[in-house]
């Protein structure tokens, strides 16, 4: 079923040109600006160097803890009466990371977090990998209950038939409490978890966890060989990588819940795939309905390229 969806779109087909739709906003500004993301009011900190990033909607960078991640190290602040030096004990540059927050993002904001403490009505659920590279606030711009957010070895999805699993839960949540309308897979260059899918060898019984997680995307992993199985190990795992994405897609379809508001429009099925070597995010939406060209149930719409 993966090589419906493969056959729909050539990924490799994108063109960085004529897809890409982003610019970018600098300001400097001595006081505070009220910026709208995804229909929630967010004051941006008074900073001089705040910037937005727009890529096909807005997206709002906050500098401050990144600035604190590169700053921490050389933080020096009195403590106990002396200047210490933080980054001797992990958690102390946690406490200022936290501070820093509270201060710089959460008290401006603090009707939206109040409101929060209330209610959430996310409009998505992600599911992306565990890998700590890939954050998907961080690279989306998402902000606090903009996204349901779960994340597993590989981002994978298993079948319904699969049994109870975190995800499997989150996605019951997710879709029968939150009501969330969409449903995005974020896969990521350079896997881990798809380098260990690519790695399994057929006859062997191994209990490890890990390769009977990543099991969950052998279609995947079938495919590829089909399709790459002459190329480089490299090149065989990036092609996996958005293979196993599409898999997961179609993964979602086994929940009855799901299928069902698909089948409606109420709820829409995302790929993502963002690669961490050059900074490039490819997004994809899936098209379920019968009696789409060639007798299939499956298609791909919207292709994006983002760099």
């Amino acid at each position: 079923m993966v090589s419906l969806i493969r056959a729909s779109f050539d990924f490799s087909a994108l063109d960085p040109l004529s897809c890409e739709a982003s610019f970018r906003l600098s300001e400097s500004r001595k006081g505070s600006r009220a910026v709208k993301i995804s229909g929630s009011h967010l004051t941006l900190g008074r900073r001089s160097n705040a910037r937005l990033r727009i890529v096909g909607s807005v997206e709002e960078k906050h500098t401050s803890i990144r600035k604190a991640s590169k700053e921490s190290l050389r933080f020096i602040r009195e403590h106990k009466g002396s200047e210490k030096l933080i980054g001797s004990d992990p958690f102390e540059e946690l406490e200022f990371r936290f501070k820093s927050f509270k201060q710089k993002n959460y008290t401006e904001n603090l009707i939206h977090y109040q409101k929060l403490s209330e209610l959430q009505s996310p409009k998505f659920m992600v599911i992306a990998c565990a890998d700590s590279r890939v954050c998907p606030s961080n690279i989306l711009g998402f902000q606090p209950g903009e996204a349901f957010t779960v994340r597993n070895v590989a981002n994978l999805v298993p079948p319904f038939q699969h049994g109870v699993s975190e995800t499997s839960a989150a996605l019951e949540f997710a879709v029968n409490s939150l009501k969330v309308a969409n449903i995005l897979v974020v896969g990521h260059s350079r896997c881990g978890g798809i380098q260990a899918l690519m790695k399994m060898k057929e006859d062997v019984n191994s209990r490890s966890f890990i390769n009977e997680w990543v099991s969950i995307g052998k279609s995947a992993r079938l495919s590829t060989k089909a399709a790459a199985g002459n190329m480089s190990f490299e090149v065989q795992c990036r092609h996996c990588e958005k293979e196993s994405i599409s898999g997961s897609l179609l993964n979602l379809l086994t929940y009855p819940w799901i299928e069902q508001r698909v089948s409606e429009g109420i709820l829409s099925l995302h790929g993502g795939y963002y690669d961490f070597s050059n900074c490039t995010f490819e997004k994809w939406t899936l098209v379920y309905r019968e009696g789409l060209e060639g007798g299939s149930k499956y298609a791909i719409k919207n292709p994006s390229f983002w760099s």
